[in-house]
């Protein structure tokens, strides 16, 4: 994530398979927080397709 637009989209494709889910972010860092009632591999599997390929911890 290094700008608004990858902002938006990150956003967007989480809340396209997760209409309720928290997300919070620091464009500093480059960190996204999710809080999901969907599977982590479901959110990084959909980011991945997207074009958002995520560094999990």
């Amino acid at each position: 994530m290094t700008c608004g637009g990858c902002a938006r989209g990150v956003t967007s494709t989480i809340k396209a398979i997760d209409p309720e889910a928290s997300i919070t972010m620091d464009p500093t860092t480059r960190t996204v927080n999710v809080e999901s009632s969907i599977a982590k591999d479901e959110i990084v599997s959909a980011l991945i397709d997207a074009g958002f390929p995520p560094e999990t911890k």
